[in-house]
């Protein structure tokens, strides 16, 4: 009997606004060897997000409850809400062979890189902050001051992100899906 490669984490950062979601979707989408984590988080849903597709979305005691059972493989606080990836369902996956992309902050993918030295992390970064700032006003979901709040965030992100071993600069969708596909590949 033949052992089963592991799979490879693949985390994928960007500042609010970046594009990572839109790229993430249309990966998984395209690459039937990529599966795609699903994050809890303390947030309401926007849009058309719904629960167990988009994220798991729960409330702050059943996240801190599953903080201090150690079920994360890795959680933060973004934007005061929190994230975190399911440890058991990660694993599960990654020891099946199955690649599995990450969507997920800056810190969330620090934790992961910590843990598990075959991640590959990969960062996208917007063309300038001004188009940044025009994204985070044209989803229409945010105040002024969490627009404001997001980019003082987004400049810090970006600051942080030395450690990631790829950078893909967000300034043409298909363009940059192109170079995301070409490291996975």
């Amino acid at each position: 009997m033949s052992k089963v490669a592991r799979g490879v984490p693949l985390v994928l950062s960007a500042p609010s606004g970046g594009g990572k979601t839109t790229l993430c979707h249309r990966l998984v989408d395209e690459l039937a060897s990529i599966e795609f984590s699903v994050s809890h988080t303390t947030r309401s849903p926007r849009g058309k997000e719904v629960n167990g597709v988009d994220y798991h979305f729960v409330d702050d005691s059943e996240f801190k409850s599953m903080i201090d059972a150690g079920k994360f493989l890795e959680w933060a606080e973004v934007h005061s809400k929190r994230y975190g990836t399911g440890l058991e369902q990660a694993e599960s996956r990654l020891s099946q062979g199955t690649d599995v992309l990450f969507d997920i902050d800056i810190q969330g993918g620090h934790q992961i890189a910590e843990r598990m030295d075959d991640a590959v992390l990969i960062f996208i970064l917007p063309p300038s902050m001004s188009v940044l700032e025009g994204r985070l006003k044209g989803r229409g979901t945010d105040s002024s001051e969490q627009i404001e709040k997001r980019m003082q965030a987004a400049a810090q992100e970006i600051k942080a992100a030395t450690g990631y071993t790829h950078w893909i600069v967000n300034d043409d969708l298909d363009a940059a899906y192109e170079e995301l596909k070409s490291v996975v590949v």
